[in-house]
Parts: structure tokens; C-alpha cells; sequence
């Protein structure tokens, strides 16, 4: 039996409640066992979230890991979330220079994960929202389970899905992507692995087992083959299937304002549902987002971390982000003032200014890093 799942308002209240007693406990939880490096995300209390010592204390032996070991196991503690994102509280209430600091480990982490040049395997059970997605989504593999519970749903306090979110979502069949990240729409089970986000599917209670054996691998191929051994195969629907053919008709435009057109064309209660959630988000966030997973489809992984540490930097420097964390995880009365209000004042003028350099703030060299690490 499935237990309840939290709301998102509920997933970054708990991170909220539970993130300042991160400095006691042990963030990580790094060891070896066998052929295999495993990294343990290992806040339980506050869902796993990451803060900028969690990232450092995890890249550091992954670099390790790559060079000694044939693959890499990470996983998070607890049994109800691998990592539900990060401390958005901290980030709107720091000076900016701390959420510069962040976006740039977090996004670092990000690309070394996808050119991890041996096997990269995430156990995503449970919540994996937002940073947890960028730990794991851009790995080789990605294991779901009856238990995972997926979501990019940053629009809702205003900021944008980011952890490489330009580069994953718009190479999702059809217009998901497009969808999942303007909406913040929750997949969970085996709907995780049938939109792309995961490779394989295995019930949780055999994750240990699986653990076992892959510690055993020497190669890619081993891995695949112990994945196969363990992974379901199922044939139900989809959860998006009775409407791909309305996401990709109605998600199919250049413009946010084309997109609630498309939805009133259409009608349907899904519709019309659909842009109600739209129209409570950020107006900027959704404008910025949509124009953000454009360009990303565009881009390599690279490209799109160092165009998101853009508009990271600017989004703690001026948006609708401290707002959305006030109104939701703050003061919690779910009723943000956004500025502007609505999209038609959102100018396509301030959407090009998230995207345009930060002032006093070097742009990310991704590349760079990532050819130092191997030395």
C-alpha cells in the first residue's frame, strides 16, 4: 500500500523546519564496497535537501570515485525522499552572494554528473524534486520505484526549473517537458520511468538487493544487465497518455499568452484546469521559463547550467522568488503578490533581462572545470 504523499507546500515546509539542524548531523555519507562508490544523502528529517556543503561534500568523492572506482551508487537516506530540492528560505533571505555560491556548486555537480565517464546509478525513492533531479536525471541511470515522486515545480514560488531543467525537459517526448515545467505536474511510480525522467523501474524493497549485485559490476554492461534482472515491466497507461495529444497541440507556441489560448480553444475540463494552474503561478517565472526551455533544447548540458546560473543569479538579485517563498513557505497564507500580476505586464524586454549577464558576476565555465578535474 502506497502511503500519502505530502503536498509541495508540505515538502519545502518540511525542508524549511528541518534545514538548520543540517550542521549537526552528517550531511553525506560517502563509502566503498567492492568495484563501487556509494554516496548517501543523508538528511532524512528535512527530505534530504542540499545546501552548498551538502554539494561540496558530494562532488568532492565523486572525482574521486571516477578515477578508482567502476561505478558510483547514490541514494537517499530515510526512505521517503533521495533529495526533495534545496533551502530556497536561505537562498531569499541571504545576501546574494550565497545563492551565487550555491548555483555555482550546485550546477557544477550538475555537469560532472553528465560526463561522469563511468557508471552513474541514482536510486530515486521516494521525493525527488529540484535538486534532487539535478543529482540524478543527468546520470546514466535512474531507478524509480513504487514510491518516487517527481516534480520541477518552481514556477510556484517564482523562480524557474533549473538544475540543468533546459537541457532534460525539452528533450522529453512531445511537449511533456514543456508542460512538467511550467506546471510543476507531479509524476510518481512507474509514470516516472514511462515519460523519460527514469530508465528503470524496481520495487523499492529490492533496492538492497540490487545494491548487491551492482557492487559486483566492472563495466556498462554489467550494469545494464543487472538492471534488466531487476526491472518491472509494466503495461498500464500513461497518466499524461488520454491528453499528450492536448499537451502537444496546446504547448506548442512560442509565447505563455498562446499557450492559455491554445488551452481556451481546446475547452476541456483538463483545459481549463491546466490554465488555471498557469495563470496562479509567477506570470515573469512562467515567461522566463518558457523562453528558458526553448533555448535549452538548443544547448548542450554545459550551456544550459551556465544560462541558468544566469538567471539564478538574477532571480536572487530581483523576482518573484523571495515573494513566492514568503507566500508559500514563510508567512504560509498561499497568497503571493506577484509583480507584475499579470503576464500582459510582463514585458518581453524584463524576460531578456534574466538572461542577459549579472553584473559583477563572473559567468560559469563549465567546460573548464570539468577538464581540470580530470587532471
Amino acid at each position: 500500500m502506497l502511503l500519502s504523499r505530502p503536498t509541495t507546500i508540505q515538502v519545502f515546509s518540511r525542508i524549511r523546519n528541518c534545514v538548520r539542524n543540517m550542521a549537526t548531523e552528517a550531511s553525506v555519507l560517502v563509502e566503498e564496497r567492492g568495484n563501487a562508490g556509494i554516496i548517501t544523502l543523508n538528511k532524512p528529517k528535512a527530505l534530504n535537501a542540499v545546501n552548498t556543503e551538502m554539494i561540496r561534500n558530494a562532488y568532492a568523492p565523486l572525482l574521486q570515485f571516477e578515477k578508482d572506482k567502476s561505478l558510483v551508487i547514490v541514494k537517499g537516506a530515510g526512505g521517503k525522499a533521495f533529495c526533495a530540492g534545496g533551502d530556497v528560505v536561505s537562498l531569499v533571505k541571504s545576501d546574494p552572494s550565497y545563492g551565487q555560491a550555491f548555483f555555482q556548486a550546485e550546477y557544477t555537480l550538475n555537469h560532472l554528473i553528465g560526463t561522469y565517464t563511468i557508471p552513474y546509478i541514482a536510486f530515486i525513492d521516494g521525493i525527488v524534486m529540484g535538486g534532487g533531479v539535478g543529482m540524478s536525471v543527468h546520470g546514466k541511470y535512474r531507478v524509480a520505484t513504487e514510491k518516487t515522486m517527481f516534480a520541477m515545480p518552481e514556477t510556484a514560488i517564482g523562480l524557474f526549473p533549473d538544475v540543468g531543467g533546459s537541457h532534460f525537459l525539452p528533450r522529453l517526448d512531445g511537449k511533456i517537458g514543456i508542460y512538467l515545467g511550467l506546471t510543476g505536474f507531479r509524476l510518481k511510480g512507474k509514470d516516472v520511468l514511462k515519460s523519460g525522467i527514469a530508465t528503470h523501474y524496481c520495487e523499492s524493497s529490492k533496492l538492497a538487493s540490487l545494491e548487491n549485485d551492482l557492487v559486483a559490476s566492472n563495466s556498462f554492461a554489467d550494469v545494464d544487465a543487472t538492471l534488466a534482472k531487476y526491472s518491472i515491466k509494466d503495461d498500464s497507461e500513461f497518466v499524461l497518455a488520454k491528453n499528450l495529444a492536448q499537451i502537444n497541440r496546446c504547448f506548442d507556441a512560442s509565447t505563455v499568452e498562446e499557450i492559455i489560448a491554445n488551452l481556451e480553444k481546446d475547452g476541456s475540463e483538463w483545459a481549463l484546469k491546466t490554465k488555471e494552474t498557469l495563470l496562479k503561478m509567477s506570470p515573469t517565472s512562467i515567461k522566463v521559463t518558457l523562453k528558458q526551455l526553448s533555448l535549452g533544447a538548443k544547448l548542450t548540458l554545459a550551456e544550459c547550467l551556465q544560462m541558468e546560473f544566469r538567471l539564478g543569479n538574477h532571480h536572487v538579485r530581483g523576482s518573484d522568488f523571495a515573494e513566492g517563498v514568503r507566500a508559500l513557505l514563510i508567512d504560509k497564507d498561499n497568497q503571493p503578490k506577484w509583480k507584475p500580476p499579470t503576464l500582459a505586464e510582463v514585458t518581453n524586454d524584463r524576460v531578456d533581462s534574466f538572461f542577459k549577464p549579472v553584473a559583477g558576476v563572473e559567468d560559469l565555465d563549465l567546460e573548464a572545470t570539468r577538464a581540470k578535474s580530470k587532471l
